[in-house]
């Protein structure tokens, strides 16, 4: 079977774009020949810096013909049907058309569209072009005298050659009648710009990847990845020293280099009086460098690892010379950040926050301090923190945003905060919260567990969401530029993992943003958005959304701990033959009390008369009885938190409900027996709602 090399050479690529334009060029090309009608047997994409590449085995050198019978309108429909699917089925007049009798509905016409097979060369040559054309880059850019016409080619940076080849193993694959922007699609590519700037002409995937290796280019991106690891650890075991690993870094600078080369540089121990997340952010942030550490030691190193995309005949001694310099002015900023900030306390920073505006809306950094400082000082008792330590932590935790240090590093806020905070003697809580505030910042992040902290988390998430759904701010559909789906995210995890008892409505009220004053529906709304993602979140741990819906359903249901617990025994409640049993009588119960209340006009709401119960059929008497006893024992087990307990109580109403609907019509033909019954159907479904709102759950 033949086989597909495209490569899209250009000049560098940013690194955090490659691996996804990778993908995309597959996807790209490989969604388009299946909607064509063209299966493969695999494909691998592959990005360095100056090329993306795509491998697809096994195509047919020809695509297979299709026959396809199309149903038109009736005979004699009117003639804008008729010729609506002449020209859906590409026929010049009914003459081309036939005419089939259906039993049941008549005479209509049928079109019977044959298509020959194509050539593949001739698709390729027809759907790659567009997919250059219409390249989904985050950024891209036009250039040359071309870019001043309309619809000029678009890439992320100058595109400079295309390969595309296309035949089988055993012969000479041709090439792809291709051309986009003026470049026409050859055998021909480059290797490294340095180190093999000749031309290579190459045929097909096998050909191609061995001769880019001798041009001293690694295609395989995991493999640059791999080889940078493992020399990296190499080299600093050779020195006895430690790589601290950074996944983000090594993906990163694997896509910098396309033969990477792994050196080791140093810097003068006096440096290591720089926090060690200082150092290790300037070394990576500026020279997309590895710090290391001392062996069998949490103390950095003076050295630190970088990768080359060279082999230097002096074996890396000037380049390696160059990095020192470089590492070393960007420490010495990083000293002087450090020794100035340390000359001034956290509190003496706050009125600079007075100048910076968080929102134009919620005012200044200073303004939001306050309020957060006033909300955790409020939710501190409720997470056994020391209120005065939780509003002192408050008011310290954004202080370092205007220090030296996280204005050259923002990635450090928090972590300097708390340096800082030790620095001048506050309580180990305070510093702990003024770092750990932020947390958790996704799904992995871990959680704090000083209720401190907890306590300052909360209140920055809460005011952060309670304040911009006050000035309906809202995240829609994908966009979410305060990363607000985050921040609730966060308050769920720091309750659920915590075992956090707070009412949100009331917390949300507290945050003194604006929103408490307003209508109780935006309150509301912000709940059900916290009830979007327990959502969200409890799924990715296996639990069911429609029961989380018929718990939020029922009134009140703010506390999100509690939820949690209710989700849990229905679950398990619904998982036995009692609850299944009982899921499906409450909802022929429900179907039918719709449909009669529907159709009387009015509800059936009204207590059932038991008196009327007991002189009626055997199995409506039990179920009265059955489901006063349930309902009662079902809100007792509610109010004292025993979820559990209620699903037992509701439990006990399975044998009755079974019997009720075998043995008595509910549509009985005296009136005021027929109304109590659907008045009994009533009380089972208002007994289900003590714990959840069964009308919720699926099947």
């Amino acid at each position: 079977m033949p086989d597909l090399l495209l490569e899209l050479r250009s000049e560098e690529i940013p690194a955090r774009m490659q691996r996804r334009a990778a993908e995309d060029l597959k996807k790209l090309v490989t969604d388009a020949l299946v909607a064509r009608g063209f299966l493969y047997e695999g494909a691998r994409a592959f990005s360095t810096p100056r090329r993306l590449a795509l491998h697809i085995a096994g195509l047919p050198a020809r695509g297979e013909a299709v026959r396809e019978e199309r149903r038109g309108p009736r005979v004699g429909a009117p003639e804008a049907a008729v010729q609506g699917f002449l020209k859906g089925a590409g026929l010049a007049s009914l003459d081309q058309a036939t005419t089939v009798t259906d039993p049941k509905k008549g005479e209509f016409y049928l079109a019977v569209i044959e298509r020959p097979g194509r050539e593949t060369l001739d698709v390729l040559a027809e759907l790659l072009p567009e997919i250059v054309r219409s390249f989904p880059w985050p950024k891209s850019m036009r250039w040359g005298a071309a870019s001043a016409e309309p619809g000029s080619l678009r890439w992320v940076r100058p595109l400079q050659s295309i390969v595309a080849t296309f035949g089988p193993e055993t012969e000479t694959p041709e090439v792809v009648p291709v051309s986009v922007g003026g470049i026409a699609a050859g055998t021909v590519t480059y290797g490294h710009r340095f180190l093999a700037p000749e031309a290579i002409e190459v045929r097909r995937f096998d050909d191609y990847i061995q001769a880019l290796e001798r041009a001293k280019v690694v295609l395989d991106a995991d493999r640059r990845k791999d080889v940078i690891l493992h020399d990296a650890r190499d080299l600093a075991f050779a020195r006895g020293l430690d790589l601290v690993e950074d996944e983000g870094l090594l993906e990163e600078v694997s896509g910098l280099v396309e033969w990477p080369v792994v050196l080791m540089g140093s810097f003068d121990e006096s440096f290591l009086d720089i926090p060690a997340e200082a150092i290790r952010a300037t070394i990576r942030a500026n020279q997309k460098c590895f710090v290391l550490r001392k062996g069998g030691s949490e103390d950095l190193a003076p050295a630190f690892i970088l990768v080359s995309n060279l082999v230097a005949t002096d074996g890396g001694q000037a380049i390696t010379a160059g990095n020192e310099r470089v590492v070393r002015a960007r420490l010495s900023d990083a000293k002087f950040f450090w020794e100035t900030d340390k000359a001034t306390r956290l509190e003496d920073r706050l009125p600079k926050l007075d100048a910076i505006v968080f929102h134009e809306k919620l005012g200044t950094q200073g303004e939001r301090i306050t309020r957060i400082a006033a909300l955790a000082k409020d939710l501190a008792p409720r997470v056994g923190a020391d209120p005065a330590l939780a509003e002192r932590a408050a008011r310290l935790a954004k202080a370092d945003l205007v220090t030296e240090m996280v204005g050259e590093f923002p990635e450090l806020q928090g972590l300097m905060g708390r340096k800082y905070a030790a620095l001048q003697g506050e309580h180990d809580s305070v510093c702990a919260a003024i770092e750990e505030h932020y947390k958790p910042l996704g799904p992995s992040d871990r959680v704090p567990t000083d209720p401190v902290s907890i306590a300052v988390a909360l209140a920055d998430k809460l005011d952060t969401l309670a304040g911009f759904w006050a000035i309906d701010e809202k995240p829609t559909g994908s966009k979410d530029p305060f990363a607000l789906r985050r921040a609730a995210l966060g308050v769920i995890r720091l309750i659920l993992d915590r075992g956090l008892r707070l009412r949100l409505l009331e917390q949300v009220g507290a945050a003194d943003c604006g929103l408490a004053g307003r209508a109780g529906a935006d309150a509301r709304d912000l709940l059900g958005f916290f009830a979007d993602r327990l959502k969200v979140y409890l799924r990715d741990q296996g639990a069911r959304h429609d029961l989380i819906d018929a718990v939020f359903a029922l009134p009140g249901q703010d506390d999100l701990l509690m939820v949690v617990r209710r989700v849990e025994a229905l679950a398990a409640f619904l998982d036995t033959e009692d609850g299944k049993n009982l899921l499906a009588g409450y909802k022929r119960a429900a179907n039918i009390l719709r449909i009669e209340e529907k159709k009387d006009g009015r509800a059936y709401d009204a207590a059932p008369d038991a008196a009327l119960a007991a002189a009626g059929e055997p199995a409506e008497r039990a179920l009265a009885e059955a489901l006063a006893k349930a309902r009662e024992t079902a809100s007792a087990a509610v109010a004292r938190e025993d979820f559990s307990g209620a699903m037992q109580a509701l439990s006990t109403l399975r044998a009755p409900v079974d019997a009720f609907f075998q043995d008595v019509t509910v549509n009985a033909p005296d009136p005021k027996l027929r109304e109590n019954r659907l008045a009994l159907l009533n009380a089972l479904r208002a007994a289900t709602r003590e714990v959840a709102e069964f009308a919720k759950i699926e099947g």
